[in-house]
């Protein structure tokens, strides 16, 4: 790290050397983590998911075709679907 004034480089040893951080502990604030992913390991899958997640409300924004549909059930079994509120926000 002391070869670079890179933010972006910094940032991502700091995530990779002290992890995601946790909201009410010891460890780097943060947000927690992740119950299925770790922003470490999954990041190129993870930003693959937000661009598909990006792709399909640009398409369908009120989530009514059969993906769609398919996507408010995930949210609502993930315990996540109160973000179908805020859809119309962008």
């Amino acid at each position: 790290m002391r070869e670079t004034e890179d933010g972006f480089v910094i940032a991502e040893e700091d995530l990779r050397l002290r992890g995601e951080g946790e909201l009410l502990g010891t460890r780097q604030s943060g947000t927690p983590g992740f119950a299925i992913a770790s922003l470490e390991a999954h990041a190129d899958l993870l930003e693959i998911a937000r661009k598909d997640a990006h792709y399909l409300l640009e398409k369908d924004p009120e989530l009514e075709s059969a993906r769609g549909k398919a996507i408010r059930v995930l949210l609502y079994l993930f315990r996540r679907d109160e973000a179908i509120r805020f859809l119309k926000a962008g």
